[in-house]
């Protein structure tokens, strides 16, 4: 088993994506049990840079009482467009002024860089699995963490078509491009799984072959089942039992590393939520458990 190292997080434990209909809510909650479970929160950043009146002073708010992360949605790592330097510069005033240290970022793009200019498609999609793709998007990963002083991790995206130039596997595409670009890993468990309907995979296997020591924290969410082997990741349904059994055993293989529950369509009431961040503390509890024993009795 490799042991979640924890030397590059600044987060532990469970988080919830950051919902402006779950602000009011968990600012009403605060301090009580059922809120106990949360240790850190998630947001975009392009939602809330430069922010006034009263975002500005939710966002105050919860930088006083959790640890924050931000999860980009539009730098496109992939694009051909060149990288949107002063949108990167934004982003380094942003988490300096929040003291915010993680910044992590979907390995896809969102840009069609049509004539040279950046046009957003407002969807995250699919890089070939080729060598030159490889050189191509770590090089722009090592670009971004130069501007922003600061490793960066990068996600595994979900996908629903194959582009028919690649040459290698989805694994073999992130691994290459996590040494290359010297980066970190931001996990996405449901996503593993997703591809895996999609592409007749075997979710378990992928995930053994994931290098552990990079995973800086995961996601797990719901999605919508479209066909039986078409799953569209949505982020709007429940956490469905094959996805928990999963990150069961990411904690097994590379200890329990924080988690963060998306929601992101159909949100419910804070407390339905709730009970799937608690299903989160459980499994990471259970496997810290199971540990601690491992090492006593090796000891």
């Amino acid at each position: 088993m490799t042991t979640f190292n924890h030397a590059e997080s600044t987060i532990n434990g469970v988080g919830l994506g950051l919902k402006r209909e779950l602000i009011p809510q968990i600012q009403a909650a605060f301090g009580q049990e059922l809120i106990s479970n949360i240790n850190f929160v998630e947001i975009a950043p392009e939602n809330w840079i430069e922010v006034g009146g009263k975002a500005r002073k939710q966002l105050d708010w919860f930088v006083e009482r959790y640890p924050i992360v931000c999860h980009g949605l539009c730098l496109s790592l992939g694009g051909l467009a060149p990288l949107n330097t002063a949108f990167l510069q934004q982003v380094k005033k942003f988490l300096t002024q929040y003291n915010i240290p993680l910044y992590t970022e979907h390995l896809s793009y969102s840009t069609d860089g049509y004539k040279g200019q950046q046009g957003y498609l407002y969807d995250l999609l699919p890089i070939p699995f080729t060598e030159e793709a490889v050189h191509y998007v770590a090089k722009r990963i090592r670009q971004t963490q130069d501007i922003l002083g600061q490793r960066i991790a990068v996600e595994n995206a979900s996908f629903y078509v194959q582009a028919p130039i690649s040459t290698m596997d989805e694994l073999t595409f992130i691994k290459a491009v996590l040494t290359e670009a010297d980066c970190l890993l931001h996990l996405d468990i449901n996503n593993i799984y997703v591809n895996s309907v999609n592409f007749g995979f075997d979710a378990h296997e992928f995930l053994r072959g994931i290098p552990g020591e990079r995973i800086v924290y995961s996601h797990v969410a719901g999605h919508y089942q479209q066909a039986p082997d078409l799953l569209i990741d949505t982020h709007g349904e429940d956490v469905i039992d094959p996805v928990w059994t999963l990150l069961e055993e990411a904690y097994q293989l590379f200890g329990a590393f924080p988690t963060l529950l998306e929601r992101d369509n159909n949100i419910p009431p804070l407390p339905a939520l709730i009970r799937e961040v608690d299903k989160i503390a459980t499994l990471q509890s259970k496997s810290q458990q199971h540990t601690s024993m491992t090492l006593q009795v090796h000891s």
